[in-house]
């Protein structure tokens, strides 16, 4: 039995043990985004999508590039086929996800308008979904072990106990874990009690790479000196990213060498699916803290940007690139998200991306990215740059 006393589904796949990039755990949801502005009870029509911060991050990683893994529990329903098609269709191995015959997958509507307006609705319809139900007995451990990187979220913490009691489980620190990348995702609404924001700060603390906004800091945790205060209350990861909006990004690494946590070097890529072994990810950049501007963006829609982010900066911690060239990457991933109107972006080429951020710092800071820009060539550049 779950702690909210509803039967354990049974696992329905085998474990799944292949070795990957990045996997990625928590609920998603079918979308229903509006036909046209206006108020959720003025709305006719609606189009289906699909939502969720860790399966967007696995998405992008995937058509990225970098081989993923969901895992997650959705109703034994058409939505919750809809949204295993659907994320599988990007290339995210969706083998451990499981279906659960007692609960349903959750559904959420929004309205048009922009996250940050008074205008902006959403309609959550996910109390008692499947992916509330996962729990440290129904998750295969296989699953989750077998990759480099192990991306969560504080909205899975939010969700039930059993969520918290596994998250919990997840970023505690322990050997032979994966690297542990937490974004904050401080959402209070889903918060039964005022414990959210000390549960937040203590799973942080027990992550590697940790992704907070200065605004989500400030509303969860009352600190307001900027992102070396926030770095002062969270002295433990790695790696830490503050998200400062339309500003930029600032990123502190803690060490300037030694390998990240993972286990030793294997004899080939070959070897480490065939054994399960994970190769180590490179050694940390060099200490921080590293600021870097956000880009001119010809905003559609901010819904995702945020995962985006830490899609792109995922994506060049797996390649081993530099503290700023990560950023960067985030910047540019989450500039592709904002020039679309759903949630999930296609990012831009590896190439194209690549170019890009080796800009020098003027070509940088004059770059104003549009609907679309993410399918220009390197012939194209020009053309997004004033």
């Amino acid at each position: 039995m779950t702690a909210d006393g509803h039967p354990r589904a049974t696992p329905d796949a085998a474990d799944v043990v292949d070795v990957v990039d990045v996997v990625a755990l928590g609920e998603s949801m079918v979308t229903f985004l509006p036909s046209g502005p206006g108020r959720l009870a003025d709305v006719a029509s609606f189009e289906r999508g699909i939502g969720g911060a860790e399966s967007n991050v696995a998405c992008v990683l995937a058509a990225a590039g970098h081989p993923a893994r969901w895992v997650s529990r959705v109703g034994a329903d058409g939505f919750g086929e809809h949204l295993v098609e659907r994320i599988a269709g990007y290339g995210v191995d969706v083998r451990a996800v499981r279906r659960d015959a007692h609960r349903p997958t959750g559904v959420y509507f929004r309205t048009a308008a922009d996250r940050a307006t008074d205008a902006h609705e959403v309609a959550y319809y996910r109390a008692g979904s499947a992916a509330s139900a996962m729990a440290v007995g129904n998750v295969d451990p296989a699953a989750v072990r077998t990759a480099r990187v192990l991306h969560l979220s504080g909205i899975t913490a939010a969700l039930s106990r059993d969520c918290l009691e596994l998250t919990r489980e997840l970023t505690a620190r322990r050997p032979g874990r994966p690297l542990v990348s937490f974004d904050v995702n401080h959402r209070p609404a889903l918060w039964p009690d005022a414990d959210g924001p000390r549960v937040l700060l203590e799973l942080a603390r027990g992550a590697d790479i940790v992704f907070v906004g200065d605004d989500e800091a400030e509303h969860a945790w009352g600190i307001t000196g900027g992102p070396e205060a926030i770095r002062e209350a969270l002295p433990e990861p790695a790696v830490l990213v503050v998200k400062q909006g339309a500003h930029g990004a600032t990123a502190f690494a803690r060490e300037a060498g030694g390998a990240e946590p993972g286990p030793p070097p294997s004899g080939s890529a070959r070897e480490d699916r065939d054994t399960g072994s994970r190769p180590p990810l490179p050694a940390p950049p060099g200490p921080g803290p590293v600021f870097e501007p956000a880009l001119h963006v010809d905003v559609v829609a901010t819904t995702g940007a945020g995962d985006a982010f830490a899609a792109g900066f995922l994506s060049g911690t797996l390649r081993g690139l530099p503290l700023r060239t990560r950023l960067r990457y985030g910047h540019l991933f989450a500039a592709a998200a904002l020039t679309t109107p759903g949630d999930l972006a296609a990012p831009p080429s590896r190439g194209h991306a690549d170019r890009l951020a080796a800009a020098d710092a003027g070509a940088w800071g004059r770059l104003r990215l549009g609907p679309g820009w993410t399918h220009a060539g390197q012939a194209d550049e020009e053309a997004i740059t004033p």
